[in-house]
């Protein structure tokens, strides 16, 4: 299941009703969470107990609204509709909707879940951002109300990128669900409902699919970091970004289709399939993949390379949704 993108400005009390949002979390994925949601009008109570969580917070806000503003903001969005408290309980009281965005540490998600699941109204959907665990271990930590607790990951930037997979758990309400994929939707998001439980979702499962082949490669001496990155982004990395990798299949079989395609490829396919690697994160592969790393990026400005991504991301999102035919 999957659900299109609002426009700027879509309303929030049609989906979840009257409350602020709660983000739990002040991290990277949390700070873009807090930033995505003033943007779309919504107050916001935070909480991050690390040490200088409020201003890095607030910064980070800063450092995304002028994106945010390029892709159209809500009506009353305000990055001063933002509020830092002392405690998860106090961020989570009275919320219509609560983005947990902790730790990926499961002493620190279960106590900080139980504060949560105990101090938010009983029928605010309760989401984690956390793409290691289940949302079945998730709802065990949660005591009061497990039904309203379901995963909802993002992925970097949140702020920006659309795709975010709602994992329900088995104790899930199906109307916590449509509720949340609402939610999602009314901010612009390109909500994806991952119907089973699985280790690391749907997109980390496809991309630790590349990942392993990328370190198997190096491992072998087959190729640098660096032409493994070129390989991608300057190859089947621009046709993804515009149309998934099982479409865009379909489309190399022309007038044939994806029947097509199989027919063809099928069998080179299931050989390159079957000599793919399965390489171990040794320590020696590990300081090759860092080595490579520091390689590749020798010299480059980062910041300045982060900006231009994002840049180039808002505009690949402006021309997308100007592209109805694209899915």
């Amino acid at each position: 299941m999957s659900a299109g993108p609002a426009g700027a400005g879509a309303g929030h009390a049609a989906v979840v009703g009257a409350g602020h949002a709660a983000v739990v979390g002040a991290g990277v994925i949390g700070g873009g969470w807090a930033a995505l949601f003033l943007a779309h009008g919504l107050d916001v109570v935070a909480h991050d107990p690390a040490d200088g969580a409020e201003e890095r917070l607030r910064e980070s806000v800063r450092r995304a609204w002028p994106a945010l503003a390029r892709l159209g903001l809500a009506e009353g969005a305000d990055p001063h509709r933002l509020r830092f408290t002392d405690s998860a309980a106090e961020a989570a009281d009275g919320a219509c909707f609560v983005q947990e965005s902790g730790p990926e540490q499961e002493d620190a998600k279960r106590r900080l879940l139980a504060e949560l699941d105990e101090a938010a109204p009983p029928s605010t959907p309760l989401a984690s951002s956390s793409s290691g665990l289940t949302p079945t271990t998730l709802q065990t930590m949660c005591g009061r109300r497990p039904e309203r607790v379901l995963v909802g990951h993002p992925f970097h930037p949140s702020h920006l990128i659309p795709l975010v997979e709602v994992v329900p758990g088995t104790r899930t309400e199906r109307s916590v669900v449509e509720e949340t994929v609402r939610f999602y939707t009314a901010l612009g998001k390109r909500p994806v409902l991952v119907r089973r439980e699985v280790p690391g979702h749907v997109t980390n499962r496809l991309q630790a699919a590349l990942w392993r082949e990328a370190y198997s490669l190096v491992e072998r001496g087959v190729a640098t970091v660096a032409d493994i990155d070129t390989a991608v982004s300057e190859g089947p990395g621009l046709r993804w970004a515009l149309l998934g990798p099982l479409v865009n299949q379909h489309l190399s079989g022309g007038a044939g289709g994806m029947a097509r395609t199989l027919d063809h490829l099928g069998p080179p396919a299931q050989r390159w399939m079957d000599d793919l690697g399965t390489p171990r994160l040794t320590p020696a592969l590990t300081e090759a993949l860092v080595r490579g790393v520091d390689e590749e990026l020798a010299g480059v400005d980062q910041e300045r390379m982060v900006a231009d991504r994002d840049e180039l991301l808002v505009r690949l999102i402006e021309e997308k949704r100007r592209r109805r035919s694209l899915p």
